[in-house]
């Protein structure tokens, strides 16, 4: 029978190791040590040498994820920069932030197709069910092209009162014409910008981060290339930049969909090659190596032809999407609920400062809350890359019915995250002492005096954000999608509550910005405490503290 207890642990050592330690349990003939020979349990340093094997897993999928994570912003980044650099106006620029503004809250809001889709994929790989997989695989890839072929007749249909929203109108009618044409460009993307989510979801179902940033830093290149074209040389300005990131990110999906066709291996090699081998015990406690039925099934069928995973045509029934669906639309919620609170607190924001000076001190307020933001986004960001390794690794013990090696995972992604989060705070708080952030930034004395505070929050909050980060990963490996649905709704009331309290309270409007992050902080925590009762609920799929 399988191992119900290490054999997550025994499935990361590389297969020298598990070699090692079987032709030992092997050479003591003695029938218990054989039947134990795949756990590595005998005492302390075992114990160490099973931790060790899951924190190298967890960095080995955390890099590449990061990397991978990285790279679609530098995409809009780079394509700010060229057309920054070759406008003669500011309209050009003031259209494309507005645009990718847009684009990036509506792109994010469908990122579950990659939350929802590596959990389920991951499950039923590890649990034997290769076939589950590949179909709920193929109906991922068919829900990406239909989500994305919406959004983007939505937003070439409704460009103009979508943009007039964003405030673009207001920044005059050529950085609206810039605006309009960007986005109608870049909306052409957008489901090939679900099928790359969908698609590194499923491959990191089968435990492989590496494949998508491989093609993606190759998109990225060809996006770089297309910008010195389009931008530099032929001048076409935003237009540029919307058709070579558009490009970059159709010639990714395709990639992406030949790999998981099996037209073209993978980082690792053929689609589920990259899976381990179980050590498996016979009823006469005989230890063997066999290679696990889901990554044979994932290579060849029963004709030997190569599996493939492709969008589906056909239409399935309820029973077979219903999980995909119901995952789904609780990660949506989940999503828009987030969202939700950045773009309220980033419209309080503009509100603040003293009623004779509104407009200096607005835009004061609004900049200092912009760039803490983005500094609250870029720590996030990284802590991201550890909640997709524990995303993976949690969904494959649960398929695997390895809880202690479920609760090993989740332990070690916390030390690991509170780790980064004290050396993120460390590094914020070195910019904040010696001026350095401040002055990178921005060089208007409002905007600094705004912003020094903001950091101050910003570092203290550090720790707890790269814990609750993981915690999502975590719960997202184990399925949770609709308690993290429901702890959204509820810890974006309580920030309200606590905003307006805040407010209530507090006669000297100018500390309305220092509120807003208050409230921000207090969402954070309150996503951190009902995480952490769901974690330790003994019924539930994690029982982080073995209560049960």
């Amino acid at each position: 029978m399988l191992l119900e207890e290490g054999s997550l642990e025994q499935a990361l050592l590389s297969p020298e190791d598990r070699d090692e330690q079987i032709a030992d349990a092997s050479i003591g003939g003695d029938e218990e040590s054989c039947a134990n020979a795949g756990n590595v349990s005998n005492g302390d340093n075992e114990n160490d040498d099973e931790n060790e094997n899951v924190g190298k897993k967890i960095f080995s999928l955390a890099i590449p994820a990061l990397a991978a994570l990285a790279i679609d912003p530098l995409m809009t980044l780079a394509d700010t920069v060229f057309v920054g650099r070759t406008a003669t106006t500011p309209d050009a620029l003031a259209g494309v932030g507005s645009a990718a503004a847009l684009l990036t809250f509506s792109f994010y809001l469908f990122n579950f197709l990659c939350v929802v889709t590596t959990p389920l994929v991951s499950q039923r790989r590890a649990s034997g069910d290769g076939e589950s997989a590949i179909t709920l695989g193929g109906q991922a890839l068919s829900l990406a092209i239909l989500l994305g072929s919406l959004l983007s007749l939505f937003l070439i249909a409704f460009s103009q009162p979508l943009l007039d929203v964003m405030g673009t109108g207001n920044a005059g009618a050529g950085a609206n014409g810039f605006a309009t044409s960007f986005l109608t460009i870049r909306a052409i993307a957008a489901p090939a910008y679900f099928l790359i989510s969908a698609s590194t979801g499923i491959l990191r179902g089968y435990l492989d981060t590496k494949t998508a940033f491989t093609i993606l830093l190759f998109a990225n290149i060809i996006n770089l290339s297309l910008d010195v074209v389009l931008i530099s040389l032929l001048d076409m300005g935003p237009t540029g930049a919307a058709i070579a990131t558009t490009t970059a990110e159709w010639v990714s999906a395709a990639s992406f969909l030949a790999i998981l066709a099996g037209k073209v291996p993978s980082v690792d090699g053929l689609l589920g090659s990259n899976q381990q081998r179980q050590v498996l015990v016979t009823s006469d406690g005989i230890v063997e190596e066999e290679e696990e039925e889901t990554s044979r099934s994932l290579t060849r069928d029963e004709e030997g032809d190569l599996i493939v995973i492709t969008p589906t045509l056909e239409i399935p029934t309820w029973e077979n999407i219903k999980p995909l669906v119901i995952a789904s639309s609780s990660a949506f919620v989940r999503s828009f609920m987030l969202q939700l609170s950045i773009a309220g607190a980033a419209a309080m924001a503009a509100r603040t400062g003293d009623a004779s000076e509104m407009t200096a001190s607005a835009s004061a307020s609004i900049a200092a809350h912009q760039i803490a933001l983005q500094l609250w986004l870029l720590g996030s960001f990284v802590c991201d890359a550890l909640a997709a390794a524990s995303q993976t690794l949690v969904a494959d013990g649960i398929g695997r019915e390895d809880s202690r090696g479920v609760r090993d995972v989740s332990k070690i992604v916390f030390a690991y995250s509170l780790g980064l989060g004290v050396v993120l705070s460390s590094a914020l708080a070195i910019g904040d002492y010696s001026g350095f952030l401040v002055n990178l930034f921005t060089s208007d004395k409002a905007t600094q005096e705004a912003l020094i505070p903001l950091l101050t929050i910003l570092i203290a909050a550090q720790p707890l954000n790269a814990l609750v980060f993981s915690a999502d990963g975590i719960l997202q490996g184990a399925s949770q999608f609709g308690f993290q649905a429901k702890s959204m709704i509820l810890s974006s009331s309580v920030a309200i509550m606590s905003f307006v309290g805040l407010e209530y309270f507090t006669v000297d409007n100018t500390s309305t910005l220092q509120h807003i992050w208050y409230g921000l902080i207090i969402l954070q925590l309150m996503r951190g405490l009902t995480s952490l009762w769901k974690l330790s609920d003994k019924e539930g799929p994690i029982d982080l503290f073995e209560r049960s």
